[in-house]
This record gives structure tokens, C-alpha cells and sequence, in this order.
């Protein structure tokens, strides 16, 4: 299994790839888009701000390669933090003007991405530490091995609400409920860092590499 882990100009790749490598894993670096055929599974990482993170996918070609690869060559993907809320249909992140539609993602899971306040959120934000995931899967799956209430590491302000309640895998509580992680057939995505997550993490990681389609 090949494992690509897309490098777009941001991101916590060093990390990720840390993190694939403690499973054995040789992660490969995809810094061009025309190469994104040559892996099995891609990882989309992101920190940052939508709107520059967006724009970077943009200007650099990597849009519709990637969705070639997901959308056509049926290729799991898992995107983290931000890697997540660009899958995203928009993003209220970045924008100069709150009436806007929002910054336009990679819609892979149709709906939006809204601050913490916006949902009702009066705890700190950024939301940063560990914080307890309840899957919305009892059997198999990326929580497969995982219990119910275990914490991950979590660092973010704005939150991935989909369209479809179908879509969210997984919820977390910071005041209110948070998108942990969302799925769409093999495209996958959490809200907090399973590279940062202890042994936790590293067996989430592990579940897509090894049955990224279950």
C-alpha cells in the first residue's frame, strides 16, 4: 500500500508522515498533482485559514486531478483538520464579508464550515486539547478497535457541518456537538490530528490504510 500524503504548501506534514512511518509505512510525498496516480491512498492534511488554503489548491492544479483520482479512480482519501473542511462544499472562514456564500472547497461532502461561535459555542476558541469522540458506526470502520468516549487531539475554530446528518462518522461535545469526523463511501475525514493522538490515533490511521473502503 502506498500511502500519499499530499503536499500543497501547508499542512503538519512532517507528522503525518512521523506518525505512517511508526506503522511501517513508507508514506510518499506528493508534491506535483500530475503524480497522484502513482499512490494507492492519499492523506490531505491542513492548517491555516480555508480561504489561503483553497486558493493554494487552486492556483497550483491540484482541484481537478484530485478529483479524477477520488471521484473517478475511486482512490481513498482522509483528509485532517483543515484537510477535512476542504472536502466541504464552502467555508465561512476567510471571507471579508459574513453575507458572502462562502470560500468555495473541494465539495468531496456537500456542506458548510462555520466558526465555533456561530454554532453557539461561548467556551476558548481555538478549541485546543483532547477531547472524547463518540462514533456514529458500532461495527468495523475507521473506529474499528477504537472505544466509544476515547480522546483525540483536537485544534481548530470553525467546524464542518454537513448537508447530510449520513455523512457525519463522528461527534465530539465542546459545548455544543462538533463534527469529529465525517465519510462519504471512501472518502474520509476528522476534525482532530490521529497523528498527534497517541496509540489512538495510530490505530485510526492504521484501519484506513489497511481497509480504507470498509
Amino acid at each position: 500500500m502506498r500511502v500519499g500524503v499530499i503536499d500543497y504548501g501547508v499542512g503538519n506534514l512532517g507528522s503525518v508522515i512521523r506518525a505512517l512511518e511508526e506503522l511501517s509505512v513508507k508514506p510518499v510525498l506528493v508534491t506535483r498533482a500530475v503524480d497522484l496516480h502513482t499512490v494507492d491512498s492519499l492523506i490531505l492534511p491542513g492548517v491555516g485559514n480555508f480561504a489561503d488554503c483553497a486558493k493554494l489548491l487552486n492556483d497550483s492544479g491540484w482541484v481537478e486531478p484530485l478529483r479524477q483520482e477520488v471521484h473517478v479512480a475511486s482512490k481513498p482519501l482522509l483528509g485532517i483538520c483543515l484537510g477535512m473542511q476542504l472536502l466541504a462544499t464552502t467555508s465561512m472562514e476567510g471571507i471579508a464579508d459574513n453575507a458572502s456564500n462562502g470560500v468555495v472547497g473541494l465539495n468531496f461532502i456537500p456542506g458548510r464550515v462555520e466558526n465555533l461561535r456561530t454554532l453557539g459555542c461561548n467556551l476558548r476558541i481555538p478549541h485546543v486539547g483532547w477531547n472524547a469522540v463518540t462514533s456514529h458506526t458500532k461495527v468495523g470502520g475507521l473506529f474499528d478497535g477504537i472505544p466509544d468516549g476515547t480522546d483525540f487531539y483536537f485544534v481548530h475554530s470553525y467546524v464542518f457541518v454537513p448537508d447530510s446528518p449520513d455523512h457525519v462518522l463522528a461527534t465530539t461535545m465542546y459545548e455544543v456537538p462538533v463534527t469529529a469526523a465525517v465519510r462519504s463511501g471512501h472518502i474520509w475525514g476528522t476534525q482532530f490530528h490521529p497523528e498527534k493522538s497517541s496509540r489512538a490515533g495510530f490505530r485510526l490511521l492504521r484501519n484506513f490504510i489497511e481497509n480504507p473502503t470498509c
